[in-house]
């Protein structure tokens, strides 16, 4: 996974020659003001750079073909402090390549009564220099994101922020490769896709590696390496089982796994218990390990779900909170607090977590293999996300519930799984009605770092259909706009 704090966000404020080389050289000292300001802010995630002042179409389209071609700038932010004829635009940003930020803000914050004289008006023109700039945006139908308010608002600097989270989740998609040991669950619809779509709009290369190819970096795993991560392991986690032989091995397919993505430049993978090919047990601490380091994992195939948790770990850096694979196991109906409770077989990422997890060994009763070790742990409180990105043949739909997870309201004693207890908005009846007409899957990642914004803007960018189920949501209303969104995305 990139540091998000090793990307760059180019800062381009626009202007034209008629208002002079004074007023310029002033354009040029507020906007890098601006930029010292916001990249002091606390919310803002990576650095933001100064640019230029754009005053020619050839200007505008050299920093745009150096931004698209810069593998550390993740977005340009664009700001007309005066007017800036949006023609001159257009090239520039028809070769454009990377997240669009236009900001819609001003120097002053205020309008000074007295000093105000037509010198600061020919200076100060952003409200309606960046009208004409946002005109031409929409006029060549290009996705982007607007903000507005006074740049060194919190408020403004926030949505700036979640943009910006957004934007490395796009370049972390980009570039993404996911590793398929084994192909997807026998008979099962969701956790199929087309990948080559995948990878002409998302950026996703995946691509199945037989189990036999990871033998080699498993079995070649050195006691010592082993007998190291044991040591780590007792550190982090209560060790809660006498069978250190299957903590061992969890051990050895973790150091194996990480040593084939490395090598292989993958950020995600995904396994089946249907394909165990020369394992011993199906890896679940060590597929719960590994997503904590950050890599994507999807169970039974599902490479949609194990790339969408690379990607949202991605964006989730330096935030509080973590981000894992989920799956909806079963409810506890009770009217409008009814519970969903969400586990998996093993494979729940320990960013999640309240407390200090065990490690136990427990029958698995799948796969026909040894007795897994896994992590066990009760998941964390609060508001969270749930997201599923489904293919709808010809297109992709990501679809996000927002969530208020509970403590468990039972120990379970007997369930000896990583687990979140959930209530969906606005409730279960709703929630589960709207998921299941807009597609969503079993499967899911759930994120107690973002929030659906994020999500909202990635889609966005990645000109994918966003579908939100929200507290205030209007089951009826959602069910026409789903039917409108489909007839609108075939025709696109």
């Amino acid at each position: 996974m990139k540091n998000l704090q090793s990307y760059e966000f180019w800062f381009i404020t626009g202007s034209q020659h008629l208002y002079g080389e004074e007023t310029l050289k002033q354009v040029a000292i507020n906007s890098k003001i601006i930029v010292e300001g916001l990249n002091k802010a606390e919310d803002i995630p990576a650095e933001i750079v100064f640019k230029t002042v754009a005053t020619t179409s050839e200007t505008i389209e050299d920093v745009i073909a150096e931004a698209n071609f810069n593998k550390n700038c993740a977005g340009i932010i664009t700001w007309m402090h005066t007017f800036s004829p949006s023609k001159m635009w257009i090239k520039g940003l028809n070769s454009l390549q990377k997240p669009y930020l236009h900001l819609h803000t001003q120097y002053n914050k205020e309008i000074p009564n007295e000093e105000i004289d037509m010198d600061f008006m020919n200076l100060n023109q952003a409200a309606h220099g960046d009208r004409e700039h946002g005109f031409m945006g929409t006029r060549m139908r290009l996705p982007r994101k607007i903000v507005v308010g006074y740049w060194a608002d919190k408020r403004t600097q926030e949505k700036i922020s979640l943009w910006m989270r957004s934007a490395a989740g796009v370049m972390a998609s980009k570039t993404l490769k996911v590793a398929r040991f084994g192909d997807n669950m026998r008979n099962v619809a969701v956790t199929e896709g087309d990948k080559v779509e995948a990878e002409i709009k998302l950026g996703w290369s995946v691509n199945y590696y037989p189990v036999g190819d990871l033998l080699p970096y498993i079995d070649g795993t050195k006691e010592n390496e082993i007998d190291a991560l044991m040591e780590e392991y007792k550190k982090e986690y209560t060790i809660k089982t006498d069978d250190l032989d299957s903590v061992r091995y969890q051990a050895r397919l973790e150091i194996g796994i990480e040593k084939f993505l490395q090598e292989g430049g993958f950020a995600a993978f995904v396994n089946s218990f249907e394909d165990l090919h020369g394992l011993k047990q199906l890896p679940g601490l060590a597929s719960q390990r590994l997503m904590a380091k950050g890599y994507g994992f999807g169970p039974e195939g599902d490479w949609k779900v194990a790339a969408m948790t690379s990607v949202m770990k991605s964006m989730a850096q330096g935030l509080g909170g973590g981000t894992s694979l989920m799956e909806d196991y079963t409810y506890h109906f009770d009217g409008d607090d009814s519970l969903i409770l969400g586990a998996h077989m093993l494979e729940v990422c320990p960013s999640v977590a309240v407390g200090k997890p065990t490690i136990e060994v427990h029958p698995l009763g799948i796969g026909g293999k040894e007795d897994p070790a896994r992590l066990v742990f009760e998941g964390a409180s609060g508001k969270a996300i749930v997201a599923s990105l489904i293919d709808m043949g010809g297109r992709m739909r990501l679809i996000v519930n927002d969530i208020l997870a509970v403590k468990p309201i039972m120990e379970m004693p007997n369930l000896p799984v990583g687990r979140v207890m959930w209530k969906p908005m606005p409730n279960l009846e709703i929630s589960a009605e709207a998921w299941i007409s807009a597609g969503g899957a079993h499967h899911s990642v759930i994120s107690f770092a973002l929030s659906a914004g994020e999500l909202r803007d990635w889609a966005n960018m990645m000109d994918i259909e966003f579908v939100h189920i929200t507290e205030d949501i209007d089951i009826n209303k959602f069910k026409q706009e789903l039917l409108i969104s489909d007839i609108a995305w075939k025709l696109k």
